[in-house]
Formats: C-alpha cells, sequence, structure tokens
C-alpha cells in the first residue's frame, strides 16, 4: 500500500508535527509513504515535495483578498500536486489541513473524485465543511440547506476571508459543496468527536463516512520529567504554577485564544505564578506573577514546562482538537479551561475540568483545586495509550483499509466504526 498526504506544512506547526509522526509512523509499518507540503522551508527528504514556491502563495493571499474567494487560484501549484499524485499513483490520498494559498481546494477535489481516487480528509479546523471559516464560532449559516451568504451576509466576512472588497461566503460554500457532491471515495476523519458532529451536519459533507483519529504526539518527548533544576533557575522552587500554552498571546478581549483571561486569573490569584509560553501580541502589562516565557520552540523544553506546572490553563473560544490538552496529559499535568468544543471532548475525563466560556470564578476554583491536590502517577499512561503516534497511525491504517474494500451501497455507509 502506498499513502499519499498533502498539508500546508511539513514538520512544522501542529499539523505539520501530525503529518511527520503518520509519514515515520507508516515507513516503520513497512508502507509507502509520501507527502507533499506547500509552505515553509524546503526540506530535502525521499518521498516528501515541496509543492509551491513562497512568493506564488503569497501572490495567490493577495489575489484572493481581491476576489473574496480564500480556496480557489493556485493555477501552477495546483497543477505541480496533480502530476505528483499522477506519477507517485498512490493507493490512498490523504489530505490533511490543505488551507494556506498553495492549492485550489475545489479543483483538487473534484479531480480526485473524477478518478475515483480513494482519499481520506481529515478535518483539523471547520473551513472544509463551512466552506470559509475555519472557526465558525456562534454562527451556523453553513448547516443551512442553503449555506453560507444566501440569507443573510456572512457576520465576520472581512475577519474570516480577508477579503477587501466582497462577501463571497455564499460563492465559497456553493463551490465546496459542488466539489464534494457524489464523492463516494472518500472517508471524514475529525480529530476529535466534537468536530465530527459539526461535520454530519454540514450539507457539503453530510452524506460522507465519518470516523474519529485523535492527534497523536511524539510520547518520548511528552512525559514526564523531573524539574526540580529548572523550578530553582527560576526561582520557582516551593511555589504553585499555573502554565498556559498559546500560539499567541493576546490582551485583545476578541482574540479567539483568550489571553486577556490568564491576566484577569494572575490577578486573582496573586499568590500564584503564571508561566506563558507563547509568542506576545501587541502590548502587554503583565502582573508581576506572571512570566512571559515567548515562543517555545524546543519541545522539550516545552514538555519540561509541562511537567513543572501544578496545572495547565486553556482559555480558547473555540478549539477543534486541543494539543496543549493532550501535551500537558502526557506531562502528567492535569488540565482546566472553557467549554471550547474539541477540549472537553478529547482529554482524560478524572485529570481535566472544563466550565463555560468566560465563567472566571468557576475556572478559578479548579485551579485551585487542582494546585492543591497531589498528581496521580497514573494520568501519563492513560494519556499516552489515548494520544501516542502509534495509536494515531493505527486508527488511520483502519481507515486506509476500509477505504480500499470501499463498499459503494449508500444503505451501507455513514460513521465508521
Amino acid at each position: 500500500m502506498k499513502v499519499l498526504q498533502v498539508n500546508c506544512v511539513y514538520k512544522k506547526g501542529s499539523t505539520g508535527k501530525i503529518t511527520y509522526d503518520l509519514h515515520q509512523g507508516l515507513q516503520a509499518k513497512g508502507i509507502e509513504s509520501v507527502v507533499c507540503y506547500g509552505r515553509g522551508e524546503l526540506i530535502k527528504e525521499p518521498g516528501v515535495y515541496k509543492t509551491c514556491p513562497e512568493w506564488y502563495s503569497k501572490l495567490n493571499n493577495a489575489w484572493s483578498r481581491i476576489t473574496g474567494i480564500m480556496y480557489g487560484g493556485c493555477f501552477f501549484s495546483t497543477n505541480r500536486l496533480i502530476s505528483i499524485i499522477k506519477k507517485e499513483q498512490p493507493d490512498i490520498v490523504h489530505l490533511q489541513c490543505i488551507n494556506g494559498y498553495f492549492v485550489n481546494i475545489y479543483r483538487l477535489v473534484n479531480w480526485l473524485k473524477k478518478h475515483h481516487q480513494k482519499t481520506v480528509l481529515t478535518l483539523h479546523a471547520e473551513f472544509m465543511y463551512t466552506g470559509g471559516c475555519g472557526y465558525s464560532i456562534d454562527c451556523n449559516q453553513w448547516s443551512t440547506r442553503t449555506g453560507c451568504g444566501h440569507s443573510t451576509h456572512c457576520p465576520r466576512w472581512r475577519a474570516e476571508t480577508k477579503s477587501l472588497f466582497f462577501d463571497r461566503t455564499a460563492t465559497m460554500w456553493r463551490r465546496m459543496k459542488d466539489a464534494f457532491d457524489g464523492f463516494d471515495d472518500l472517508i471524514v476523519t475529525s480529530v476529535s468527536p466534537w468536530l465530527m458532529e459539526r461535520a454530519k451536519q454540514s450539507p457539503i459533507l453530510a452524506d460522507k463516512d465519518h470516523c474519529v483519529v485523535l492527534n497523536g504526539l511524539d510520547t518520548e518527548v511528552f512525559h514526564p520529567y523531573d524539574t526540580a533544576a529548572l523550578r530553582e533557575k527560576l526561582g520557582l522552587t516551593g511555589k504553585k504554577i499555573v502554565f498556559h500554552a498559546t500560539p499567541a498571546f493576546s490582551m485583545s478581549p476578541d482574540h479567539i485564544k483568550g489571553g486577556h483571561f490568564i491576566i484577569d486569573l494572575a490577578r486573582r490569584m496573586p499568590e500564584v505564578t503564571f508561566l506563558v509560553a507563547g509568542p506576545v501580541v501587541g502590548e502587554m502589562k503583565a502582573p508581576d506573577n506572571v512570566i512571559l516565557l515567548g515562543r517555545v520552540s524546543d519541545q522539550k523544553t516545552l514538555a519540561q514546562y509541562y511537567s513543572m506546572a501544578d496545572v495547565t490553563v486553556l482559555t480558547s473560544k473555540r478549539e477543534t482538537f486541543s494539543m496543549v490538552t493532550a501535551e500537558s496529559l502526557c506531562c502528567g499535568t492535569p488540565v482546566v479551561g472553557f467549554r471550547a468544543g474539541g477540549p472537553e471532548h478529547i482529554s482524560v475525563s478524572e485529570h481535566s475540568r472544563f466550565v463555560d466560556y468566560g465563567d472566571l470564578d468557576n475556572l478559578t476554583l479548579c485551579i485551585e483545586q487542582f494546585i492543591h491536590r497531589e498528581k496521580d502517577q497514573c494520568l501519563p499512561e492513560l494519556a499516552v495509550a489515548k494520544y501516542s503516534s502509534e495509536t494515531m497511525v493505527n486508527g488511520y491504517l483502519k481507515c486506509y483499509k476500509y477505504l480500499r474494500h470501499l463498499v459503494t451501497s449508500r444503505s451501507t455507509r455513514g460513521v465508521l466504526k
């Protein structure tokens, strides 16, 4: 069997690491694996192709802002990707996260459908079933029969599409639906049960096979560490520590990752030290008990911070999975946060608590309960069994094998068991 993955990035970012781990895991099992990616530096490895020059993706980004269509364009880079698929002739094409202005999604899906190419589509965000928004938040226009932008204009079209002039969300929704209509050689995998249930509500993907495969991570890196030396280095010996990891730390109340809540929590709990891993966006005036670590690129260092903390806090408004949850639990540290979609459905329930979004009183109470509780030594073992790369690879192998023996009768299709 040969599998060809397509992802925006490779080896970096959450989906880039997932793509890399799956690539390595398949090869370890003797399965031929190929990766095509569009963005980032050129990586010279056997079976790995970069399909789009950076200048070309930036050009298509600019063009999308003029036209209002995010997932079109990319004529030459889409040609290159299709030519690689033709050359490699994989048994399975696995589409990971394919936004990022490196491929024309409508054209690629139509080509795969026309050529009866068995395909796995993994949902890491919502745009493949909303037709536009990566996070639809509280809007459900995408789930109606006519889709986005028909009954009313999209309330967030500028923020989501970055379009300068036009609300083209209705056009994007229709193009995405047309691309997937009649695509029967397809399994849709979601990274959380919450995301799968959302995808099944969308007219774009409702009639497809659906299953859940949780994201995997490198448990050789994410496991409990002895952090006495790190505590001493930071002057935190004997201190209670709350950890917050984020791709962007912002004080803006509108920021989806909710960094301003961390500042509010720190002011409520002056005796607790808050460590924040992530680049600061905009101006930041943090209390004295907040230590801003900046971007932590080294994964082992990140795992040590998780291990050192008494609890990890999530303040996002929406998460389709939450690698922070999986990484923290694998390091033996419980998680608390707001109900954001994915996290509360993929966590180890006895070692996590989630409250309504914005409910700082209950979130503070949850933090206080966990920081005064001894860590459960059994937690890492439970988490590793759930979030290891090996578990993820086996989940996708099940999907690949199902696709290779696909029965096309519509009456037998639905949710893959």
